[in-house]
């Protein structure tokens, strides 16, 4: 009799967690809502995060060490939030582009698109820990002046240039 309760207590459960993800408006796990906001990404750095040479940087490596230290992980936020321009040095190469500020992204949606980013492109270098909405309010709330030609100059900063 026992183990027939824990059984379906087990059903019942998974079950549950399996309705939860499916119903509509249900908050859908992180990784899911950052490949989604990754689509408006891809048009430039590729569904594979290669970028294109010469125009648009690639999103490995570099990335991941960024990610590893406080201030690169405020420089990525920026970039994402506030936009880029040149130069910038990725991977060793400079990229002269512009990237404009991804607006009518949300906190949890910046966080989610970066998390994407560290999870499926740049998985080798220090390891970096998940970024979240709060960490994101909080780079935006200090760098309102800030465009895209000083976040640029960061990047220098970062790179020891």
């Amino acid at each position: 009799m026992m183990a027939v309760v824990r059984t379906r207590l087990a059903v019942g459960i998974v079950l549950a967690a399996a309705a939860a993800f499916a119903m509509p408006g249900a908050a859908a796990p992180a990784v899911d809502e950052g490949a989604a906001v990754y689509k408006r990404c891809a048009a430039c750095h590729l569904a594979n995060g290669a970028g294109v040479p010469g125009a648009f940087p690639p999103l490995r490596g570099d990335i991941r060490a960024l990610a590893a230290r406080s201030a690169g992980r405020r420089y990525l936020t920026l970039v994402v939030t506030r936009g880029v321009s040149g130069p910038i040095t990725v991977e060793g190469k400079i990229f002269r582009g512009v990237m404009p500020a991804q607006s009518g992204l949300d906190d949890a949606q910046v966080a989610a698109v970066l998390n994407h980013v560290l999870g499926t492109f740049a998985k080798v270098g220090p390891a970096a820990r998940p970024f979240t909405a709060a960490e994101v309010a909080q780079a935006k709330a200090g760098s309102a002046g800030l465009t895209p030609a000083a976040i640029g100059k960061l990047n220098a900063q970062l790179s020891g240039q």
